[in-house]
């Protein structure tokens, strides 16, 4: 019996870290791949989407294909049953990464990870914070050993960019190439 290849669908989560637009291109650029998105937003994410963007709750939610809310603990994306790609946490809070590694998850963001990483799917945490101390380490090497990929969103000026806008481009084409997609972005030659 050969397995089916899982649907072409994500699960992105956008936590309160600071760097949520990290989370809103990469809703995009799933959109403009063709890829289905579901979408979990913590409390805090929205607080951080107004301080840091002129962007509204309901126009980052209209870039997913379905929004869950971070309460909802009975959502599709909290069962193994419902078959994703996996889950980009883009950025991810220290909390929430801490909740992952300790399998001790208080809403639907960590839940949705948990839930990916025990169905062995990919998760990529971009992680949003420095300095780091030896407690944040550890949940990241916790996180690394259930088999997640700890990816902070750090720059790669090779690329030589111009904008803000091209380095958050590259950060989120190089996180989302960890789930296989080839997002059209400068490249190493």
């Amino acid at each position: 019996m050969t397995e089916t290849p899982p649907p072409r669908r994500l699960v992105v989560g956008i936590s309160g870290a600071s760097g949520v637009i990290y989370g809103v291109r990469a809703l995009e650029m799933l959109r403009a791949s063709g890829i289905e998105t579901h979408l979990v937003m913590s409390r805090a994410a929205q607080i951080t989407l107004a301080h840091e963007t002129d962007l509204k709750v309901a126009a980052v939610e209209a870039l997913a294909d379905k929004v869950y809310r971070a309460d909802d603990i009975g959502a599709a994306v909290s069962s193994g049953s419902f078959k994703t790609m996996g889950m980009l946490v883009a950025p991810c809070s220290i909390r929430s990464l801490s909740e992952i590694a300790s399998g001790v998850t208080s809403t639907l963001l960590p839940r949705a990870a948990d839930v990916a990483l025990k169905e062995r799917r990919r998760v990529v945490l971009l992680v949003r914070e420095s300095p780091l101390h030896a407690g944040h380490l550890k949940s990241m090497l916790t996180v690394t050993e259930m088999g997640a990929i700890v990816a902070p969103p750090v720059p790669g000026f090779y690329t030589r960019p111009t904008s803000i806008e091209a380095i958050v481009d590259h950060t989120v084409a190089r996180a989302l190439d960890l789930f296989g997609l080839d997002i059209d972005i400068p490249r190493w030659s």
